[in-house]
């Protein structure tokens, strides 16, 4: 089931691994003033989305966003994929539920290892802030980059995916 925690804790966590530690690498480089990654990470515009790759088949989407309303919120879930999703500032919530609890609507598999799933209300609710960090992995159905009120303030974050296998 998903982790949530600071950075620290999750890295501890899941570091065994080479494609767990080039993505655990670029997240604290983006925590870094002045470095590469963090000044790229400032310069995405709100919106937009920017893929980086980080070698070993890890690569990393540099967003930035306002968080969205629930109800325009989507359950979503990949298999080939674990999700390393880390907010650099602002704050938001993520829904998270057993895929197994929910029926597909959509398949994009594999094509853009995405899975879309019917409505869902029971879900766990998780409330992520800067510096924080949440692992999906292919069994955690996730509806991220939700607004906590009405005024929603811009939220940065990457979202690392480490291979499966």
């Amino acid at each position: 089931m998903a982790l949530l925690g600071s950075l620290a804790t999750i890295r501890a966590q899941l570091a065994t691994t080479s494609s767990f530690q080039r993505a655990f690498a670029y997240v604290e480089e983006c925590f870094r003033p002045g470095s590469a990654a963090f000044l790229r990470l400032q310069a995405v515009g709100i919106g937009r989305a920017e893929r980086i790759e980080l070698g070993g088949g890890v690569f990393a989407l540099e967003q930035a966003y306002l968080p969205k309303a629930r109800a325009e919120g989507r359950w979503e879930s990949h298999l080939a994929y674990i999700d390393v999703q880390v907010v650099f500032s602002g704050e938001e919530f993520m829904e998270v539920t057993d895929v197994t609890r929910l029926k597909v609507s959509e398949d994009r598999t594999p094509a853009e290892d995405l899975l879309f799933y019917e409505a869902f209300d029971a879900g766990s609710v998780l409330r992520v802030k800067t510096g924080e960090a949440v692992v999906f992995f292919p069994i955690d159905a996730h509806m991220p980059s939700l607004a906590i009120n009405t005024t929603t303030s811009p939220v940065r974050k990457t979202v690392v995916k480490v291979p499966v296998a």
